[in-house]
C-alpha cells in the first residue's frame, strides 16, 4: 500500500463479539474470519485469551484459531490479559498479541482489576514470554481521549504510557478513544504527539461512534498523518466496563468513504456490505452501520415512474 493508504484493522470477532448476549457459534466466527481474510484484510483481531469467566463469548479462542484458514499476507490478532493468555495464544499460533492498559486509573480497576501501573508491569512479564517467538505485540493506551469516570486525561500522561510501551520493547501502539469522547481537534493534537515517538505503520488509531464523531475522529487523524485504523464490521462492540460506550466505527461505512475519496483500502467494499447484512442473523439484532443499509453512494435508481 502507499504512504496515503488507509490500513483497517477488523476487531468485529473479538471487540464486536465480546459483550454481545447471544453466543455466535464457533463455526460461524470461522466462517466470519475467513469471509473476512477473503475481502482484502492483511489484519483481523480474531478473538481475546481471557478467561471464559470473564468473556464468555468467546471462551472458544483457541478452537476458533485452530478453524481459520490462514491467507498468506495477514495477520491474525488475539488480546491477551497476562503471560497464561499469552501462552495460550502462542500455542494456538496467533500472529500478534496485542495488550490493553487503560490510562485511567479508575477505568483501568474496572476492566482489569488492577492499577495502570501493575497492568504494564505485567506487560513485561508477557514480553519475557513470548521472547523468541514468531508472533509481533502491539499495546493499547485505552482511555486514552478520555475517561466516563475521571474525565479527560492529559495529553502527557497519555504519551508517558506510549513511552513505557515502548521501552519494554512492544512493536505497535494503539490509541484507543474507549468511550467515544475525542473530538477531531483533539485527536489531531494528541496523534501529532504521538507520531512524534511512533511511526506511523505502528501507530493505531481505535475509535467509537458513541457521540456521532467517529469518522470525523478518523479523519482528523488521517490529516494529522495516522494510517492505522480499527474498526468493527457494522459498528459492533463497545467495552462492557465504560457506561454508555457503543459500538466501534463501522467498517463498511469507513471503507466506503475513503473509496469516495480517493483513499485506498486494498478491500472489496461489495464483500464486507454482503457480510455486514448477515450479522442481524448471527447476533439477534440490528447493527448500525449505514452504507450496509442504504447501499453505496454511487449506487443508483430507478427514476419514479410517474402517476
Amino acid at each position: 500500500m502507499t504512504g496515503d493508504a488507509m490500513l483497517i484493522q477488523e476487531v468485529a470477532t473479538r471487540d464486536g463479539f465480546q459483550i454481545e448476549p447471544r453466543y455466535v457459534e464457533t463455526a460461524d466466527k470461522v466462517a466470519l474470519v475467513d469471509a473476512l481474510s477473503a475481502a482484502g484484510f492483511s489484519r483481523i483481531e480474531v478473538s481475546s485469551f481471557v478467561s471464559p469467566k470473564a468473556v464468555p463469548a468467546l471462551r472458544d479462542a483457541a478452537e476458533v484459531f485452530a478453524g481459520i484458514g490462514r491467507r498468506p499476507g495477514t495477520v491474525y490478532v488475539a488480546l491477551v490479559p497476562n503471560p497464561k493468555g499469552a501462552e495460550r495464544a502462542l500455542a494456538a499460533g496467533v500472529g500478534e498479541v496485542n495488550l490493553v492498559a487503560s490510562v485511567s486509573e479508575t477505568h483501568n480497576r474496572a476492566n482489569m482489576g488492577m492499577t495502570p501501573e501493575a497492568s504494564i508491569e505485567g506487560f513485561a512479564r508477557i514480553m519475557e514470554t513470548v521472547k523468541g517467538a514468531h508472533v509481533s505485540t502491539n499495546a493499547t493506551v485505552a482511555t486514552a481521549f478520555g475517561c466516563p469516570f475521571e474525565g479527560d486525561q492529559p495529553t502527557d500522561k497519555v504519551i508517558a504510557q506510549v513511552e513505557r510501551y515502548l521501552a519494554l520493547g512492544i512493536g505497535g501502539v494503539t490509541l484507543a478513544d474507549t468511550t467515544g469522547m475525542a473530538n477531531p481537534r483533539q485527536v489531531e493534537r494528541l496523534v501529532a504527539r504521538a507520531l512524534a515517538i511512533v511511526p506511523a505503520e505502528r501507530l493505531t488509531l481505535h475509535f467509537h461512534n458513541t457521540r456521532g464523531l467517529g469518522l470525523a475522529n478518523v479523519l482528523a487523524a488521517y490529516g494529522a498523518g495516522a494510517r492505522r485504523f480499527d474498526a468493527a464490521l457494522g459498528g459492533l462492540g463497545g467495552c462492557p466496563f465504560a457506561p454508555g460506550a457503543t459500538g466501534n466505527i463501522c467498517t463498511e461505512d469507513l471503507v466506503s468513504m475513503a473509496h469516495e475519496m480517493g483513499i485506498a483500502t486494498g478491500l472489496d467494499l461489495d464483500a464486507l456490505i454482503g457480510l455486514s447484512r448477515d450479522l442481524p442473523r448471527l447476533v439477534g439484532h440490528d447493527v448500525p452501520g449505514q452504507v450496509a443499509k442504504a447501499g453505496r453512494p454511487g449506487d443508483l435508481h430507478p427514476v419514479p415512474q410517474a402517476a
